[in-house]
């Protein structure tokens, strides 16, 4: 038999110590290796952190693709040339623009994309808000009040001219390169927790439909199931209904069942440690435990006085649901909840804001369901000395064409629109960027939707370069370039 004649370190501790100390010194060892270890394969040690001027992301987006010029982005040429062809207008070389080759959708679906060419007046007036004198429309009234708060971003463009948009603005590729880790989950993998009873990414409200991403568009992909963000439902009376534990169920009992099912996952993890969905279910399930008691304090207001619920709407029909969800977006955040995302205008397709025709009735209807309650929130974080440190998101997958369509209404239009941040570290009252005079092309200080992203991530502390896993090749154009001009 052959005899051993070199030791490791390991061996010669545990061969020559002393009883139980040495059973202790060698579980010390061997935890401290599997730390070391943990830290040498985890790619999120190589993300390089810089100061952080926010802590929280709530992000609002409208589904279907809000016209920026009846919003945020007037465009009086508009209503000049009313009825004009653009050839008959000082502006007809928007179409011979190089820009116009961004748009990679015509080729895969035929039936969206054209150019409208019949100039289409605005569907509404607007007027300056604020000291800073920012330039809204009328259907954001209570906005409005907020302009010194805003940074208007009027020169983002996209690729996609249908609604698959939808989704590369949440991941920043185009529909037809597959799916992507989205912007909420690269911050859920990115930063620390900072509520272990909480979710790190909570999306509210009805999701994008299957036809333009889905639940892709809050998923993680190849980061692990466990940055997917979480839906939560805001309902007081039941806001964890596949979640919550039985009547009949004791917490002890219910914390011993737990338990088991832990230990069990921690067999097969042992047995299989490179399969990620089950350190997922694990964590899931711990979370889920904590979520039973955290949670429905989230969704409850009754410790809000009537003048909050109020201010959000809460009050009146029109505004409930979204009113409700902004205010759950407050208490989040001030919980410590890293990324709360809001969809609005969800239809089971393309979205209610994809005003194909009757823009002037649909995007009415559907701005006075989200002004007052997105208002609410940003007045409410800041006299809560909230505001500074959660950076607000408001965008839409693109804007609409300044021709018309079906005669009252507009086209998808991927080649200029507006996004707008508030809070989190960003100047106030500026606009920055801007369309050509009839709101066609992105023209000034022009950017990509990765660069919404790269911004987040820089405010929140996070060099966007330094997120990378290996194997995982990132496009330039996945990082994006952070809006340092934007910034305070």
């Amino acid at each position: 038999m052959p005899t051993r004649t070199t030791f490791t370190r390991r061996q010669l501790l545990c061969d020559t110590g002393l009883g139980f100390g040495s059973l202790a010194l060698a579980a010390m060892l061997d935890q401290e290796q599997s730390q070391a270890q943990e830290s040498r394969l985890d790619p999120r040690a190589s993300i390089r952190r810089i100061a952080p001027k926010a802590k929280s992301v709530i992000w609002l987006f409208m589904i279907g693709g809000t016209s920026h010029m009846e919003s945020f982005d007037p465009k009086p040429a508009l209503n000049k040339y009313a009825g004009k062809t653009f050839a008959e207008t000082p502006y007809g070389d928007v179409l011979k623009s190089p820009y116009m080759a961004n748009e990679r959708a015509v080729a895969f679906d035929p039936n969206n994309g054209f150019v409208r060419t019949e100039v289409y007046p605005l569907q509404v007036d607007y007027r300056k808000w604020g000291q800073s004198g920012l330039e809204i429309s009328d259907w954001w009234p209570h906005l409005g009040q907020c302009a010194d708060d805003l940074c208007l971003i009027r020169s983002m463009w996209t690729e996609d001219s249908n609604h698959g948009a939808q989704l590369q603005f949440h991941t920043g590729r185009h529909r037809i390169d597959g799916f992507f880790p989205t912007i909420g989950s690269w911050v859920n993998y990115g930063l620390g927790s900072l509520n272990d009873d909480l979710p790190q990414f909570v999306v509210m409200g009805t999701p994008v439909a299957d036809c333009c991403g889905g639940v892709e568009t809050y998923r993680a992909n190849y980061l692990g199931p466990q940055y997917d963000g979480i839906p939560l439902k805001i309902d007081p009376r039941d806001p964890l209904p596949y979640a919550k534990r039985q009547p009949d169920v004791r917490r002890e009992e219910q914390e011993s069942e737990f338990d088991f099912l832990r230990r069990l996952n921690q067999m097969t993890a042992d047995a299989f440690p490179e399969d990620e969905s089950i350190r997922a279910r694990m964590k899931s399930y711990e979370l889920a435990f904590r979520m039973q008691m955290a949670v429905p304090e989230v969704v409850s207001f009754d410790k809000e006085s009537k003048q909050t619920l109020d201010s959000y709407g809460i009050d009146q029909e029109v505004t409930r649901s979204f009113g409700q969800q902004m205010l759950t977006a407050r208490r989040l955040v001030e919980r410590g909840v890293r990324f709360v995302q809001v969809y609005h205008g969800s239809n089971g397709g393309a979205g209610n804001w994809d005003a194909h025709a009757n823009l002037q009735t649909g995007h009415s209807k559907l701005c006075q369901q989200v002004d007052q309650p997105i208002a609410a929130l940003l007045k409410d974080l800041k006299q809560r000395g909230l505001l500074d440190e959660t950076l607000v998101v408001w965008a839409s997958e693109f804007g609409r064409t300044p021709g018309s369509q079906s005669s009252n209404g507009r086209d998808h239009h991927p080649y200029g629109f507006t996004v707008w941040m508030a809070g989190g570290g960003i100047r106030g009252g500026i606009a920055h960027g801007n369309t050509d005079e009839l709101g066609f092309h992105a023209v000034e200080d022009r950017h990509y939707v990765t660069d919404i992203h790269a911004t987040v991530l820089y405010q929140l502390g996070i060099e966007p370069r330094s997120l990378t896993l290996p194997g995982r090749k990132r496009l330039e154009r996945d990082y994006g370039h952070p809006i340092r001009e934007i910034m305070l």
